[in-house]
Order: structure tokens, then sequence, then C-alpha cells
């Protein structure tokens, strides 16, 4: 707006004493500021005030006598004086007439027919008529304003174009919105001012006169603003208007640049707000102007950065124009650019003498103040030109690249610099343009590469840009452009696009000239690893360029060992764990395992040794090992068992791959491995898993993998309960960290066992209270005394107390505890021997653990200790199978291919029969535990004698309803159970065992099958289906048991499915059971009188339980019953007198049951055996039948 450049605004000064009112500060303005703002200050002094406080009275005197000297406050109160009631109404009239009239300049309310021109008539007229001279003018600038539509114009007025009445007509402006707020809104009448010539003057006088309105109008006019203001007249104007006020009210200027980005508005304004501003103490680091900038496009809001973005490439499609706000900007940044560098700087390459040189060359560095804004502006224009698409001028191309090739100090504000300028070398390589200026790149590269050790020692930075240009001359080797450009975008800390064709001419430069494959390599096998590696460590690290050197497999191409460096790396790591570790790790077992090509099979990285290993490992397994642990952190330990078991499942699944190249590298040894305190380390990383990051869900797959026996779901249940909250309280009562007990102490009280047994369980509770790890010590002395408790006189709490230490041990040293439990429960006699057994013995076979001494099958306590070995024994067995089969079938395949070849018609290995055999092994030791467990279940002669049986499961489960609710004495006598009889041990152990087959049957039915078609005593059916809820599995093979040949099998299939019907009377029991219905009339058919008495005297029993079960089932049952009497009563009828009672008794028992239910049980069964004769088979067996039909139609009458 040049047509108000001559005019005189309102100063900051005045603006602020108006704002607080300051008499004193008012009274030492000018005549020319004062009169700007006596509008205000007029009707302050007439006005009724709402203070009426002494202090304001004085204040009010000396606005009087300030005003008491100025001859135009005369005409202002003069026009205070009108009647502005009167006024608004006809005002009110003449915008209804407008509205009316479409906005058209017709007759006026408030002004009559005009003689002259509007100036002359406003210069001849009295108050009232230039109130509404001016009033009608406004009115007429809103209407069209408010008709617009958004469109700017530029309203030609003679009122606000006349200098001579400019001042009077803005007198007139300020009491008329004074007067009429609502007839003319302060916002509307800005928006109005705008629209015509001397508008932004004009606007900051009504302001300044009305001071508290300054938020308000500014907040208006941006938001009524356009996006981009450049872009049109009505925008510059609108950014003029905005400024001003911002001069007159300074200290407003950052929130009102503050408005504009929230209404993402008028970005010119906030950047001339920017430019204007001049900060009280001034920042030597980084610029307002660099601050405002980069925070709009290195910012989080999206929206924010695209609007800006907008504007500075709509700005480039302009001409340059020197009142360009981006031009300013432009020039500003430049200028600030140019203040930083060092001294005076030029293209000129010095040669070699000038080089060294370095007072007289012009390569003097950055002054160290400067490096921080560098770095700012750096980024800054990284910004403006990949994000906000601006092309630089050859002048700021020209800047940039002496800045970016400047030499920083050594600091780590100066280790920042050099990478921010080395990616930007990458980003924006087009400001490299001239064969002169490449020359200055490679040499500045090269003084990188010379200084990066000095400058990573100086700095004291773990992280410096030597690593950087190590990793970037990687990715070109392995053309892996992408991942250079993430990572510019991540050190910049910005996206920006960059095409991977622009780095051509870097990638030629850095392959050829600067970093050849074999320099790198060597290079990064002598860079020192980063102590105490964490994630808190950022940056790019050795271990970036480490791991990319060992991806495309550099270190074997070139013979280069990194071995070394990766081993103590791994010693000099800590929490949180750095996420360049685990992806390091693989990488580097890829490298040991897999030749870098098929040429040459040799070229592989070395495995860490065994030695090395131990050696972090060491003293972990026993108590007091605190020495050790200082030297390795748990980190370190957890990240060595993380390669340890990698390697071990990466050899295993490319044991194919080598085999084919003849290669078969080394495994670690099961003694390696069985020092390896595994689920100790695993614990600890369970309580350290927010620092680990993913290591502790890997070693958790890994263990799953490779060590099922490790991963049991109830020792994770166990666990929960070891470390919950109640153990923890137990564990507060330790009033000292020291133990209270030795070890020798505990092995002399078992070793006077069982006088010391008060002395032995003030020790074992005692240890109740230690940590799983604090008890590692008192295992040896709690594992080899065990056979001590299986003598007489040891109290159940003892056995209880061993049973929870064990458990707690059991969840930091499993392995070993199992090894050292199972030697200790021997038999005697290998005692005496002095065998001992290993863990690869118990891997190869799991039933060692059953040889125990015979006592400790009636020792629940250590029944349970044993059956848990035993299924942790048979999971290490199938992963020690697995891995074995896995480990040498290959080979031999390859081995029996080679010694094949010129054979015809040599079949190879037979693999499949090798799994074949392995899962036939698998499931011999499954099944062979299984029927050694079933049957400890039975019990002894001695127990069956002590107790009538009365004690175990065999009895209690299967009680009959009729014994436990007959009302007669007898009846109960007969049912009781013993007192104490379900609390004895036998019962127990039963417990226990079917607790195990029960898991075993839901991990594996195959095992059910397997066992149930081998056959087990048929005795201990009541205890498997009552004490095993996965039994109802059974009814899947019944079917198919039934159609064995074997008569055995068959009846022992038709009563297992007598008692499931029992158990389950489920509808697929009820057709199995019409099948065996079926099969026991079928085979009455075909079996010789022998074979027939010997399968249906144990069978007929069961239909009971099939017609108790499924009452629809009688009449087939009864139906049955009497085809086997009748095929063996003719058998009888030559040799018994007369057999026809019998067959007439069986009808009457088949159609009368009811009545026949009335006679007494043992009448005919007597008489049948009287006349028949016992010792005839067939007559035995028709008494069977008739017992059997008896007792049916006993359970129907008290079913009903």
């Amino acid at each position: 707006m040049s047509d108000s450049a001559g005019l005189q605004f309102v100063s900051p000064y005045a603006f602020e004493a108006m704002q607080k009112v300051d008499v004193v500060r008012l009274a030492a303005l000018s005549d020319p500021e004062l009169r700007l703002l006596l509008p205000c200050l007029v009707r302050m002094a007439l006005c009724a005030p709402a203070d009426q406080s002494s202090t304001w009275a004085q204040d009010k005197k000396l606005i009087l006598r300030l005003l008491s000297g100025v001859e135009a406050v005369n005409s202002i109160v003069a026009l205070l004086s009108v009647d502005f009631h009167a006024l608004e109404q006809d005002a009110r009239k003449e915008q209804q007439l407008r509205h009316k009239a479409g906005g058209s300049n017709g007759e006026s309310v408030l002004v009559s027919q005009l003689q002259h021109g509007l100036t002359l008539e406003f210069e001849h007229s009295d108050p009232l008529r230039r109130l509404r001279l001016a009033l009608s003018e406004l009115l007429a600038i809103m209407n069209k304003v408010s008709d617009s539509n958004g469109e700017f114009f530029l309203k030609s007025s003679e009122l606000f174009e006349s200098p001579v009445y400019l001042e009077e007509v803005a007198d007139v402006l300020c009491i008329l919105q004074a007067e009429l707020p609502s007839l003319l809104p302060i916002i509307d009448v800005a928006e109005a001012l705008l629209h015509v010539r001397n508008g932004d003057w004009f606007l900051c006088l009504l302001v300044a006169n009305v001071p508290d309105s300054f938020n308000e109008v500014c907040r208006g006019l941006i938001k009524n603003g356009e996006r981009q203001d450049e872009e049109s007249i009505g925008g510059r104007r609108r950014t003029e208007a905005l400024r001003q006020l911002c001069q007159m009210n300074p200290s407003q200027a950052l929130n009102i640049r503050a408005m504009v980005v929230e209404e993402c508005h008028l970005p010119g304004l906030g950047v001339a707000l920017t430019l204007d501003y001049k900060p009280d103490a001034a920042d030597d680091a980084v610029s307002p102007l660099v601050s405002f900038v980069s925070g709009l496009l290195l910012g989080t809001n999206g929206k924010v950065r695209t609007w800006f973005g907008m504007f500075i490439r709509n700005g480039q499609q302009r001409k340059r124009e020197s009142s360009s706000v981006l031009w300013q900007m432009r020039r500003q940044l430049l200028l600030e650019l140019v203040a930083i560098l060092p001294r005076s700087r030029s293209t000129h390459v010095p040669n070699d003498s000038e080089a060294d040189t370095e007072s007289t060359s012009g390569y003097s560095g950055l002054r160290e103040e400067h490096v921080v804004k560098a770095s700012a502006l750096l980024r800054l224009y990284c910004a403006l030109m990949g994000i906000a698409g601006l092309r630089p001028t050859d002048e700021e191309s020209e800047q940039l690249l002496q800045l970016m090739t400047s030499r920083p100090p050594a600091t780590p504000a100066g280790v920042r610099s050099v990478s921010l300028s080395f990616c930007k070398l990458l980003a924006f390589p087009t400001l490299v343009s001239t064969p002169e200026q490449e020359q200055l790149m490679v040499m500045w590269l090269s003084w990188m590469i010379k200084e990066e050790e000095y400058f990573e020692s100086a700095a004291g930075v773990s992280a410096s840009f030597g690593e950087m240009l190590l990793l970037v001359a990687m990715y070109f080797h392995s053309n892996q452009l992408s991942a250079i450009i993430e990572l510019v975008c991540s050190t910049l800390g910005m996206k920006i696009a960059i095409k991977p064709s622009s780095l051509s001419k870097m990638k030629t430069i850095f392959t050829q000239e600067i970093f050849t494959e074999q320099v790198v390599t060597a290079h990064a096998v002598r860079v020192a690893v980063t102590n105490n590696l964490s994630a808190n460590i950022t940056g790019f690290l050795p271990i970036h360029c480490i791991y990319q050197l060992l991806r495309s497999r550099a270190f074997t191409k070139h013979k280069v060992s990194i071995k070394d460096w990766i081993f103590r790396q791994l010693c000099e790591t800590t929490t949180p764990l750095h996420t360049q570790l685990l992806p390091l790790i693989d990488v580097y077992i890829n490298s040991i395992l897999t030749p870098a090509s098929k040429a040459n099979p040799e070229a592989t990285n070395k495995p860490i040794t065994e030695q090395e290993i131990l050696n972090v490992f060491q003293g972990l397994g026993g108590g007091d090992s605190s020495r050790v642990r200082s030297q390795y952190s748990i980190t370190t330990q957890l990240l060595i068992l993380y390669y340890i078991l990698s390697y071990e499942e990466a050899l295993l699944a490319s044991t194919k791959a080598l085999a084919l190249m003849q290669k078969k590298p080394k495994s670690y040894s099961a003694a390696l491995m069985d020092q390896i305190p595994i689920k100790y380390l695993i614990r600890q990383a369970q309580g350290l898993q927010q620092e680990l990051g993913g290591l502790h869900s890997a070693l958790l797959r890994l263990l799953a993998t490779n060590y099922p026996h490790l991963c049991m779901v109830e020792d994770w249940i166990c666990e929960e309960e070891i470390t919950g909250t109640l153990p923890l309280l137990r564990r507060m009562l330790l009033t000292s960290a020291t133990c209270k007990y030795s070890q020798q102490q505990l092995q002399d009280a078992f070793q006077a066992m069982p006088a010391s047994g008060p002395r032995l369980m003030q020790i074992l509770e005692h240890l109740t209270l230690l940590s799983a790890s604090d008890l590692i010590p008192y295992a040896e002395a709690l594992t080899s005394n065990m056979a001590m408790l299986l003598g007489a006189g040891v109290s159940r709490r003892v056995l209880q107390t061993v049973n929870k230490l064990w458990m707690v041990l059991n969840t930091v040293m499993p392995r070993r505890l199992w090894v050292m439990t199972v030697n200790a429960l021997q038999p005697p006699i290998k005692l005496l021997r002095q065998q001992r057994y290993t863990q690869i013995d118990l891997m190869i076979d799991p039933l060692i653990v059953l040889r125990c001494d015979q006592r400790v099958y009636r020792c629940p306590p250590l029944i349970d200790i044993t059956l848990h070995m035993l299924n942790g024994y048979l999971l290490a067995s199938k992963a020690y199978l697995n891995a074995h089969l896995k480990e040498t079938a290959d080979f031999d395949r390859q081995a029996q291919t080679i010694s094949n070849l010129g054979l015809a018609g040599q079949p190879d290995t037979p693999e499949v029969t090798r799994e074949e055999l392995k899962n036939a092994l698998l499931a011999a030791q499954d099944s062979a535990a299984v029927q050694i467990l079933l049957e400890v279940c039975l019990p002894t002669s001695e127990e069956r004698q002590l107790e009538g049986g009365a004690g175990s499961l065999l009895k209690s489960i299967r009680q009959s309803p009729e014994l436990q609710e007959a009302g007669s004495g007898a009846g109960r006598a007969e049912g009781a159970e013993p007192e104490g009889g379900l609390l004895s041990d036998l019962r127990e152990v039963q417990c226990l065992i079917c607790c195990l087959l029960h898991q075993m049957f839901i991990a594996d039915p195959n095992i059910a099958k397997l066992v149930h078609f081998q056959g087990y005593p048929q005795e201990l059916l009541p205890l498997t289906v009552a004490g095993i809820p996965s039994m109802h599995i059974c009814l899947d093979f019944i079917p198919e048991l039934l159609a064995q040949p074997q008569l055995e099998k068959q009846i022992f299939a038709i009563q297992l499915l007598s008692h499931l019907c029992t158990q389950y009377a489920l509808p697929k029991s009820l057709s199995v059971a019409r099948l065996a219905i079926s099969v026991m009339g079928t085979l009455l058919t075909v079996l010789t009188q022998a074979k027939r008495f010997a399968f249906f005297m144990p069978t007929l029993p069961c239909l009971v339980a099939f017609c108790q079960a499924f009452p629809p089932l009688y009449d087939d049952v009864a139906s049955l019953l009497v085809q086997v009497g009748q095929v063996c009563a003719s058998d009888v009828a030559t040799k018994a007198r007369d057999i026809d009672p019998l067959i007439a008794r069986l009808q009457y028992l088949k159609e009368s049951p009811e009545e026949a239910g009335r006679a007494s049980k043992l009448t005919l069964p007597q008489r049948a055996a009287e006349e028949l004769g016992c010792s005839d088979p067939d007559a035995q067996l028709c008494c069977c039948i008739e017992a059997t039909f008896m007792d049916i139609i006993g359970s129907r009458l008290r079913g009903t």
C-alpha cells in the first residue's frame, strides 16, 4: 500500500500508552502523535467513567489539561454532541433501502442529494452532516464487501483519499464506530477499510483509539484472509495492513504469527512478521527466521507443511520482485549463511602444498559458535529444497556448497554438522555441477575419512560420521540405493523424495575413488567396538557398518576375520538392548554356515569358540558368582545364549544345503549346553522384557523348538506360584540377606534321619524363604539325600517341603536338577555299583527315570517329582531324536548317493523309513511309560491283604448307586469304605498318574490308541475311565478295536466300552454300544464252544452297564441273551436230563421282566446250577446268562 507511505502512523510508544492509559507517557507525545489519538481521549474526558476512584479523577484532570491546548478537540466535541440514536435509526433505514434496491446507490436516507463533490460537501457541512456523509460512504463499502463473495475490489472514494481531510475523516470514523458499535462492528469496518486507499492508515488509527480490539481485529482479518496472500492484490493489502498493526503493537507480533499458522492463511504475513521481529536478547545460535520456517516444514502438522510448501512453490513461479516476501526471506537466509561462513572461500581448489598449509588456504574451519547455526541452516535448506520444492539460485548453491564443505571443530555439534552436510550432498547432488566443485567435494570426503577417529575421540561421542561413511560405501557397493535414501532421510530428520538415479555420480565417486570394497572391509574390522552399547546410543555406529558388510559377505570374500570383533561387541552391551544386535547375530550365523559362493565353500566366518562361551557363563550355575557376574552383563549372557540356540537351529535347517557342498560345520557339544543355565537366564530375561525388546520372545521361540522340556506349561504355572506376591511376602520375613544354615548342616540333618526330623524340618522351612537363585547351592545336598526320605518314620511334612523346594529349583536349573535326582533315586543295588547317568543317557532312554527305587511308587511327593521328570525327558527325547535325524540323514544320503554313482538301479537312502523308525521308537517309549505307570496303579498283594483293595481308586470310583442309597444296614456295611481308605498313598499316586496320562493323551491321542490296542489289566478300567478325563477319545477307535481278530482285544474293547457308556452317556456311546451288541451276536454264530465260553463269560456282565446307561438297548440285549442261551442249551441238551425249564425261564424273563423281578434273585440260578451241574462250561454260561438277566431286570426296577 504505497498510497499511505507518506502518512504518520501511531508509534508503538503511543499505542502502549493508550493500552495502559498512561497519562504521563501520553503527555510526553508530540502534537502530531497526540492528534491521531484525540477521538479516544476526548471521549474519555467527556463521558462518565465507570472508575470513580480518586486516582482516575487525577488522571482525568491531566487528560483535560492535555487536550485544552489542542484546537482540533473542539471539532471532535461537536461530533460527540449529535443525536446518535436518531442517526442509527436513519442508518438502518438506509440499509433496508439498499437491501431492497439490490445494493444500488439510489436514494439515501442519511444524505440528501449532493450539490457538490463529496469532499466539498464534507468541508462545508456541520458535524451531523459530516457524520452522515462518512456513515453513508462506509455503509456502502461494507454492503459491497458482503455482496462480493470474496472477490477483491478497490473502491475509489473521494472522502478517504483527500489528503487534506484525512484526519477529520479519521475522527469521524472513530467516533462513529465508538458510538454505534452494533451498527458498525469493528471487524466489519476493518474489512471494509481494506478496500479503500489509505485503508491501512485508517485501520491503525481506528484500532489505536480502541486498543482492546487489537487481537479481535487481527484474528478477524486473518480468518477472512486468503490461503496464499502473495497471489492477489487483496492478499497483499491485507498482509500489509496486518503488518502495520503489528508494527504498532510489536509485543503481539508473535501471537499474530501463531494465528496465521493456526488458520493456515496468509503465509507471507507469517514470514514478514518474522522478518520484522527484533528480539530483545539476540540469540547467536539460531535466528528467528530459521526457527520459524524450520518449524513449519519439519513439524508434525502435515496441513501446515503443505500450506507453506505451496507458498514457496507459487512464489517461485512469479518473476523475482524485491517487494515479494518470499524473496525477502531468501535474501535474509542467504545473508545469514554468508555471515557464518569461514573467511572468504571460493571453489578454487588448492594444490597439495597449499592444502598442507591450512592458514594460507581457503579451508579455515567454522567457528565453534557458528556450528549449531550452520546445522540449522543446512536442515532448513534441505527442507526448503526437498519438501517445499525450492530451486536454489546459482548464488545460493555456491554458498551452500561452501558451507557444506567447511570444516567444523571436533565437538558433538561439529560431528552433527558434518553428518548433515554429507547427507545433504547425497540428497541434492545437483549442488555439485562443475569439475572444480566435484574435486572440492572429493577432498572434503577424504578429509572426513582422515579426521574421523580424531573427531570421535575429541568430541567424546560414540556415533561419529565415520560409521556413516562406511555404511554409505557398503550400500553403494551392494547397490542398496533405497537404503541410502532411508539413511539420508533419517539423519536429516525429514522425508525427502530422492530419485535413485540421482545417486549415480556419488556411487561412482564412492566405489572407485574413495572406498573400494577391500578398503571398506579392512577399515571396518579395525573400528573400535562401542562401549556399553544400548538403545540409548543413537546415530550410526560401527555395528551398522559390520552388519551391512556381513550381509554383503565382504569379510568372507576378502578373507577378513570378524569373529573377534563381534564377540567383543556382544560383551560390551547393556540394557536397553540395541535394535541392531539381533539382526547382527542372525547375519553372522548365516555367514558361518553359508559360503559366500559355491565355487569357494570354505569362504565362511569362524564361529565363537566354546571356551569363549564358557568364560561368559562361568560361575552362573553356582551360588557365589558375583565376581563373574560383574564381568559380563546379563545382556551379554542372553545374547550369547541367543547366538548358540540360533546357530544350532540354523545348522539343522541348512543340513541339506551343507551336505550337497560336502561341508559339515561343527556343532556345539552337549557338554557345553549342559553348563549353560538356560532356564535361569530365561527367567532373568522375563523380568527385563521392556529393556530387552524382542530378545525374550525370540529366546522362547528357540526354546520351544529345541528344548521343549524347558517350556512345559506346568512349569510356567508353577513359576507363577513361586514368584507371586505371597512367596515375596514370605521372603520378607528373612531378617538378613545371609543364609542361616549351610549346605553341610542340611547334609548332616539328612544323614541323621529319622531322629533329626524336627531339625531337618526347621532347615527346610528356612530354605523355603530363599529365592530360587539363592537356593542353587543347596541343590546337591537336597537331591543326593532323597533316598533317605523313603525309609519308615519320615513325616509327610518333610516330604512335601522337599517337593516344594525341588519345584523352586526346577525354575532355574531343571536339567542338572533332573540328572541329580534320577541318580539319587536309583535302586539300592545300582547305588552300590555307583552307576551314574548323564543328561544324554536320559534323553536317549527316558524310561531310566522309572527304574528307580520301588518305594518311590508309594511316596506321592516323590512320585510327583518323578512324573515331572519323566514328562520332561519324553519331550527332550523327541527333540533329541528329531535333531539327530536331521543331523545325520542328509549326510548319510549324500554319502550313499556318491557311493552309488555308476550303479544303475541302486536306491537312495530310505529316508522315509528312518522317519518311520523314529516315530515307532517314540511311540514305543511313550506306550512303555504309560504301561509302567498303569502297572504302578495296581495294588500289591500286601495292599490287597491289608485293605482289601478298598484304599485304591478301583473300588471307590465305581461304587454302585444302590450300595450308596440302600436303606438297610447290611447294604451300608457292604458298600462302606474303611476309615481313611480314600486317603491312602496308593490313591494319591493313582491320581497323580492319571493327571499325567491325561496330559499325554491330550498331547497325542495316538498314544491312547496304541496303549488300548496293547491292552492292560481289566481291573484298571474303572480307574482309567473315571480318573483320566480324556478317555472319551477311546470311543473313536473302539470300532476298530472290535474288528481285531484277537479274541482278548475284542473282550477288552467291550469291557472298556461298558465303563465308557456309564461315564459318558452320549449319542456316540449309544451307537458304539449298538455296534458292540451286534458284534457279540455275530461272534456267537462263529465261535467254537471253548472260545464261546472264553468270550461271553467276561463280556456278559458288560451288557448290564449298557442297559443301565441306555435303557433303549434292553430289547437288543434281551434278544442276544436268549440267543446265547439257546445256543448253550442245545449243547447241554445231550448231557442234561431236561433243558426245557431253562429255555422256558429265559423266555419268561424276556417277556415278563417285572413279575420275574419280584422273585428271589438267587432261586433260579441255584436251581439251574443244581440241575445242569456247574462243571460244564455251557452250564456255567447258562447260569451267567440268567444272572445277567436278573441284574438287568433289577437295575430297571430300581430305575423306575
